[in-house]
């Protein structure tokens, strides 16, 4: 099994990479085109701005390798926002791989970033959540979020829902951090390697 962490050079991909050494998977970081379009299943993590993402997917020339990926891809908070069409972040155009956006999470009062433990509540019969109780909780760091849509495969609620998961064909995306989020962040991860 090659397990690949995409190099997005803004992300902390440490975390990453040690949460699958405590699966017992190794997990190399890279940002070479040939390891990345050899890999068996991809994680695209990412922090910070889209603009910066954006920029750094497209100097390292990984915007088509991505967009043209196969296999299984996961995304995790900025990465699962990059897989949408548009971020307001800037007004950036993004990877483009599901027909949504990425927007600022609307004013209810409610601070912002959006940081802590949130549940989640996914929809039935999707392997990312097997063995996970409904409504349990994941944490999250975040401003901006995509609004529930044809793709989402689970929501949170914070003043508003949003997506908390997303899921296209082979490209999945995570809005909260599963190496962050204990026991069930784990179970996340290991149902992405071995059940999608």
């Amino acid at each position: 099994m090659k397990l690949v962490i995409i190099d997005t050079a803004c992300a902390n991909l440490s975390s990453v990479k040690f949460a699958f050494d405590r699966l017992g998977y190794v997990a190399e970081i890279t940002s070479d085109l040939n390891k990345i379009k050899a890999a068996d299943k991809l994680i695209l993590p990412g922090v910070g701005t889209a603009v910066a993402a954006m920029k750094n997917l497209q100097e390292r020339g990984l915007i088509e390798v991505i967009q043209n990926l196969t296999q299984p891809v996961l995304g995790i908070c900025l990465g699962m926002q990059l897989m949408t069409a548009f971020s307001e972040e800037g007004k950036v155009d993004t990877l483009n791989l599901m027909p949504s956006q990425t927007a600022l999470i609307p004013d209810t009062s409610l601070p912002l970033p959006h940081m802590g433990w949130n549940k989640v509540r996914y929809v039935q019969g999707c392997p990312l959540f097997d063995g996970i109780e409904q409504n349990s909780h994941f944490y999250f760091v975040h401003s901006y979020a995509v609004s529930p849509n044809e793709s989402t495969i689970a929501t949170c609620h914070y003043g508003v829902d949003f997506s908390a998961a997303i899921a296209k064909g082979n490209f999945y995306g995570v809005q909260f951090h599963p190496e962050r989020s204990g026991k069930n962040g784990a179970l996340l991860l290991h149902n992405f390697v071995e059940k999608i």
